[in-house]
């Protein structure tokens, strides 16, 4: 009776206590939660959120890295091990956060919370790599780092959906991480998930990670160039914990305040830099004394170089110097530091693509890597390329893994290879590497028997397709490819698909460049593509003409709206000119009829001025007439409509300038006594509004000198809208 009692009483206080736990959790009074769970052991465990969150979990969420490390202290593993609703524990919450300390202070002395799965299967290193914490990542690695040979150690990589922690990284273009991964994980680079894709082919579907698919203004292009960016390096245990250490030591004893960070970052290159030499001076006297036995450069592996090593020197100097150029000039400046980031992603990606292709085992045996499960006999005999679902501490459920195997025919149609998304994405450096290390990727075909040249045509990718022509080999021998409807790469340039693919605005300027890219890829083929009909009987011509019928009306519907608002301007400009140049400022002289102020220069400016303004307003609205009263056929958005519109464009902006040049100095006759220096800043308000409209319509008169003296147009790889 008296046990009864006492459960009783106990079982109120425990609840009164956990609501309070809640209360002061919600305000953050961390050091009163860190006395309760001291003096009260039966709430370490408890759940106080609707979520199932302990005190511990949101103290994880708050950051408060010196109150979790007190907390960890006092609570078991078992209630390390205490998951939320969605499977979560405290460290999967410091894991996708990226707080290395918190990470270390509950995982180091329990390795086995890294391998905790919750709901969706993912441990707390997967989190960390699907949110691209490479601190974390590497602390929680370096924690529970199995045998090397272990077939289990890949278990804690991969969640029930088959996409790995590398999949993962390179979907985040976490691609610093993802070096990290490629070394410590190698066997995941040949990994796929349940739809069949590789890392490889994901970042094929990247483009604008490689430079080839990035567009830069020349100021930024400037920059670019300028800005040098290290490669990456595998970061070894010994030199992640020292560099951990220094991190833990400057985050509880900062040396310096927060605004010294740029004097500091400058203090650390020029630091480098005489280091640099010192280090070389060195290694030289040392070389000298003992040319038989070389010392090896412990810099780091560049791979080849392209100047001599010689010169190693000069090129480090530099390096140095535009970075602290960089510090001093544009750290600050979030241009630079965008295209510095930029810059960073083209070249990491590309190094990742180039140890990504080191690895692959695409062409190997009869694995083209398009077949996700294969036909192996066995689970064991392609265990390694299998999504499987991983439970009771990291053992496979072959029952499960068997079911998976029976559902294969949804992953057994013919996926497209790296290099056919690569090509269709526009991603020449891709395509280029793998045709250089495996030449029998010409021979690649998708579903609907579409190889490289079919798929960068249809796709609008002038770069690849160029690429592929220079290859004689390429060009004979899959030019005369045509697709399982008979479509033959001709076929494919005429067909026009749902989304606008060229980087310029306009429909007719739209239309203009598509009518490039047929003629372009018609001079290509050979003459009997021309009138080669495909399976629907229908030849190259027949489909441009049908698929670009909405483009057509949409090209006639810009240009008439477009050649309509600037025949206004152009007839008021001819109106005011003609009347200005029958107009002659100081009259005329009674005995001899010439003016009065004939020999004075703002005289003559004014003549000619108002002349030209005449003459080129009144061809300007010819032209734009001319666009008005046209038929807008196919062949005309080639060539006679944008130059028509381009010459119309050219004359009215001709004319606007001479008319102010004009008023200018017809007034200044009225002013030059009095108010002689200040008329010009009154001219130069006075042209501000003609000069906005001016300056709204360049952009377009820019973009139509780029399409119409362009031989092959530009791709644009911007995202299309659903």
């Amino acid at each position: 009776m008296a046990s009864t009692t006492t459960h009783t009483m106990t079982k109120p206080d425990t609840e009164s206590i956990k609501k309070y736990l809640f209360k002061i959790t919600m305000k953050s009074q961390w050091k009163e939660v860190v006395q309760i769970y001291s003096q009260n052991p039966q709430v370490r465990n408890a759940r106080i959120t609707r979520t199932g969150d302990t005190a511990l979990h949101i103290a994880v969420s708050d950051s408060q890295e010196e109150h979790v490390e007190k907390l960890v202290q006092l609570v078991s593993v078992e209630e390390l091990k205490i998951q939320n609703d969605r499977g979560n524990t405290p460290l999967h919450l410091a894991a996708s956060m990226g707080n290395v300390r918190m990470c270390e202070c509950i995982a180091k002395d329990h390795p086995c919370l890294v391998n905790v799965l919750n709901k969706d299967n993912e441990t707390p290193l997967f989190l960390a790599a699907l949110h691209g914490r490479k601190d974390a990542f590497l602390c929680l690695h370096y924690i529970c780092t199995p045998a090397f040979d272990d077939p289990q150690r890949y278990n804690k990589c991969r969640r029930k959906d088959g996409e790995t922690i590398l999949h993962c990284a390179i979907l985040g273009d976490y691609f610093d991480l993802a070096f990290q991964i490629i070394y410590l994980y190698k066997d995941l680079v040949n990994y796929v998930n349940e739809e069949g894709y590789s890392p490889l082919h994901l970042l094929a579907s990247k483009p604008s990670a490689f430079k080839s698919g990035s567009h830069l203004r020349p100021f930024k292009r400037i920059i670019y160039y300028c800005i040098y960016v290290d490669d990456l390096k595998v970061e070894q245990k010994d030199q992640f914990k020292q560099g951990l250490i220094k991190t833990f030591k400057e985050e509880k004893d900062p040396k310096y305040p927060e605004n010294y960070q740029t004097c500091v970052n400058y203090f650390r290159v020029f630091r480098k830099l005489v280091q640099l030499f010192v280090t070389k001076i060195l290694r030289r006297g040392k070389n000298s004394a003992d040319t038989e036995n070389p010392v090896a450069d412990t810099d780091g592996a560049r791979g080849h170089q392209s100047f001599p090593v010689n010169y190693s020197t000069c090129f480090d100097f530099v390096k140095l110097i535009s970075k602290a150029m960089l510090i001093v000039l544009g750290l600050g400046s979030m241009e630079i530091r965008k295209t510095r980031e930029k810059k960073e992603k083209h070249k990491w990606a590309f190094q990742i693509m180039n140890e990504l292709l080191k690895r692959a085992v695409m062409y190997e045996d009869e694995d083209s890597g398009m077949n996700p499960q294969g036909a192996a006999p066995s689970l064991r005999d392609n265990d390694e390329t299998r999504p499987y679902e991983i439970v009771d501490g990291g053992k496979e459920n072959i029952a499960e893994a068997e079911t998976i195997e029976m559902k294969t025919p949804k992953a057994m149609k013919i996926m497209e290879t790296p290099i056919l998304i690569a090509a269709k994405n526009g991603v020449t450096e891709m395509v280029e590497k793998i045709l250089e290390l495996f030449p029998v990727a010409i021979h690649d075909m998708n579903a609907e028997k579409k190889n490289m040249v079919l798929l960068a045509v249809e796709n609008r990718q002038p770069h690849v397709y160029n690429l592929l022509l220079k290859r004689d080999n390429l060009r004979n021998s899959l030019l005369c490819k045509v697709d399982d409807k008979g479509n033959s790469a001709l076929h494919l340039a005429a067909k026009l698909g749902e989304h606008k693919p060229w980087l310029i605005p306009g429909a007719a300027l739209q239309m203009q460049w598509e009518i490039k890219w047929y003629e372009f890829v018609k001079a290509s083929v050979p003459p009997n593509f021309f009138s080669r009909h495909n399976k629907q009987s229908k030849t190259a011509r027949d489909i441009f003409t049908e698929t670009h019928a909405k483009e057509v009306e949409a090209g006639g519907q810009w240009l008439n709206s477009t050649s309509k608002s600037c025949s206004v301007v152009a007839a008021l400009i001819a109106t005011v000119a003609f009347a200005t140049s029958t107009t002659v400022p100081g009259g005329m002289k009674q005995d001899s009829g010439e003016p009065t102020l004939e020999n004075q220069p703002a005289f003559e400016a004014f003549a000619i001025a108002s002349l030209v303004a005449l003459c080129f307003s009144v061809t300007s609205m010819v032209m734009f007439l001319s666009i008005l009263t046209s038929r807008y056929q196919e062949k005309d958005f080639g060539k006679d409509l944008p130059r028509k519109l381009l010459l119309g464009l050219t004359s009215l902006f001709v004319s606007i300038t001479s008319m102010l040049v004009s008023f200018s100095a017809g007034h200044f006759f009225m002013l030059k006594d009095k108010l002689k220096y200040a008329a010009f800043p009154v001219y130069a308000v006075t042209c501000l509004p003609v000069t906005f409209f001016a300056m709204a319509q360049f952009p377009l008169y820019v973009d139509l000198l780029w399409a119409t003296y362009k031989k092959v147009p530009q791709r644009s790889y911007k995202v299309a809208p659903p």
